[in-house]
């Protein structure tokens, strides 16, 4: 029988593991969040990606699976934000996770309605905003995080973030196994978040030849790239990364362009609402008008490779500790080891301690 480990976050959402699988986009759907979910972990849906309908489907598809709790991720800079919340409350989805600090209206309204919020920050400075928001908890990326991240190592930022709040936090970003787990209570976080290594499950929905391809890759095969969105985004480093990072500005807004068009048409959103949501970016992110056309381009890439398996025509989102995963489980096997392993080692650090005297 698994170990348990009780903390501020298991405490708060109701699971049995302080473990979280972020909310991928591509990746994390109804088949991965619900086998989050029954192995006691936080599974995070990915709306994103997801039209309206989309994600109406994908949270019916996830509770017929589960009975247990999860959560949304939700992008506080859409246009259908509020509508999107509105959901959440009305199938009463237990967590409503955010990639960019909500609102505090939003986070008002959730809350009114009994929803954990659980932004992801990254930045100390932006743990205090969301806490005094009321925000019930944060999750913090460090560097070696896949996707958006930012420069600064997990090992510096987590404890800045836990010295500025006084809510749960729980760590992101080059976590992969129990000792991570382990180190992560000891700063005194709450939990750990993962990404990648969930991608690299059983139950993840990503082709199996790009999960091998994951697989084989080392600890110096990921880049944090500028031109995939121009934002920091860490990645694979394939041969479409490596033409992207020398190729010129033009070259990559035109490709960004055609990419908007084709997400407009897959995801059923009129130009109006693009514009919406890119105004809204700017306006969060303080982005120039050629960066947010470049944003634009990230779902076709990453649904390219992540979905399609195509990487000569999109990118694959990836955290360092790719470099050192080797195996594809399940996830209730994951979880298990991991929380198994941390209480091990908790274990181990507490005999060290001893009352007699030295020397």
């Amino acid at each position: 029988m698994t170990p348990r480990l009780r903390t501020a976050l298991t405490e708060l959402v109701g699971i049995e593991h302080p473990i979280v699988q972020t909310g991928m986009g591509w990746v994390a759907g109804p088949r991965l969040v619900a086998a989050t979910a029954d192995a006691g972990g936080l599974g995070i849906l990915a709306s994103a990606t997801m039209t309206f309908a989309e994600l109406e489907a994908a949270i019916t598809k996830t509770k017929a699976h589960t009975g247990k709790p999860f959560g949304v991720n939700i992008r506080a800079d859409a246009a259908d934000a509020a509508e999107r919340i509105e959901l959440l409350i009305r199938e009463q989805v237990k967590v409503a996770s955010f990639a960019l600090a909500p609102k505090q209206e939003l986070i008002a309204r959730l809350k009114d309605a009994g929803v954990v919020v659980i932004p992801s920050i990254g930045a100390a400075k932006h743990a205090v905003k969301v806490a005094s928001w009321g925000a019930d908890a944060v999750i913090v990326q460090g560097g070696e995080g896949g996707g958006h991240t930012g420069p600064v190592a997990t090992t510096l930022l987590l404890p800045s973030v836990l010295d500025a709040v006084d809510i749960p936090v729980v760590a992101a970003g080059g976590f992969f196994d129990g000792r991570g787990l382990a180190a992560a209570l000891s700063y005194g976080a709450a939990g750990v978040a993962m990404g990648t290594r969930f991608l690299l499950t059983r139950e993840s929905t990503v082709p199996d030849a790009i999960k091998q391809e994951y697989l084989r890759r080392g600890l110096q095969d990921t880049v944090v790239s500028r031109k995939v969105d121009g934002m920091p985004h860490r990645v694979l480093n394939t041969e479409l990364v490596a033409r992207l990072e020398h190729s010129g500005s033009w070259r990559g807004l035109s490709a960004a362009v055609g990419n908007a068009a084709r997400f407009k048409s897959m995801s059923g959103m009129t130009w109006s609402a693009l514009i919406r949501d890119g105004l809204a970016m700017r306006k969060t992110k303080d982005l120039t008008w050629s960066q947010v056309i470049m944003a634009a381009n990230t779902p076709m890439l990453l649904k390219a490779g992540l979905v399609e398996g195509n990487t000569d025509a999109g990118v694959l989102a990836a955290g360092q500790v790719t470099g050192i995963i080797d195996d594809l489980p399940t996830v209730t096997d994951l979880i298990d080891r991991i929380v198994t392993d941390a209480v091990t080692r908790i274990d181990a650090l507490a005999a060290l301690r001893t009352t007699q005297p030295t020397g």
